[in-house]
């Protein structure tokens, strides 16, 4: 249970940043660097209990990989997609009269953007925080934190840099993006989460 309630709170904080800082904040150039350190802190804050996943697609990648058991993977997307939509509902609230802007994608570009920063993600989260190389280092939670925050800043402006299907969830709910370009995410990021899986053991065959 700790596993869990510590994948809903990390989920929370980063869903409920990413919305502070676009819908109150007004977005521009310091959204990013906020969102990724929302998750760097939250990454450091939780990693030793549930391995600071908050997100459905780091998780895929990490059981792909073997580093999170069966049994945990509903369980850890349940906990982060609740985190999202309490995030939203509470953003929802605090924004008071601020409007919330949905983004017009174009679908193949999005589609692009969402998969090659959810890949760089994943492929940072399992090649930092899970390698046997790197046990027990100190920077696995800010090279996450900024991997995300350099996909912000260099993406953002084309597919609202999600790079997680709880945060497309989030955004969905808070009007940021509109409900039709949901499966957009949770297609590219899902699917990046799973080819960053492959590519980790096949540059990794002896770190099983």
């Amino acid at each position: 249970m700790n596993k869990y309630v510590t994948e809903f709170i990390g989920t929370f904080f980063l869903v409920l940043t990413v919305g502070c800082s676009v819908v109150i904040g007004g977005a521009g150039v310091i959204a990013p660097l906020a969102i990724g350190s929302a998750l760097m802190v939250m990454v450091y804050a939780g990693g030793h209990i549930s391995g600071g996943h908050y997100n459905p697609a780091v998780t895929l990648g990490v059981w792909v990989r073997g580093r999170c058991a069966t049994a945990d993977v509903v369980p850890y997307w349940a906990a982060q997609l609740f985190g999202a939509v309490v995030a939203a509902l509470i953003l929802n609230y605090l924004k008071g009269e601020r409007a919330a802007v949905p983004m017009k994608l174009a679908a193949g570009p999005a589609l692009v953007a969402e998969f090659l920063y959810t890949f760089a993600l994943v492929y940072v989260v399992l090649n930092s925080a899970t390698a046997k190389a790197n046990t027990g280092n100190s920077f696995y939670g800010l090279a996450i934190g900024f991997t995300v925050m350099t996909g912000a800043f260099a993406v953002g402006s084309i597919s609202s840099a999600a790079f997680n299907p709880a945060v497309a969830l989030g955004i969905s709910i808070m009007g940021l993006s509109a409900w039709s370009n949901l499966w957009i995410y949770l297609l590219a990021n899902l699917l990046a989460g799973l080819v960053a899986a492959m590519v980790f053991k096949f540059l990794n065959p002896q770190d099983t």
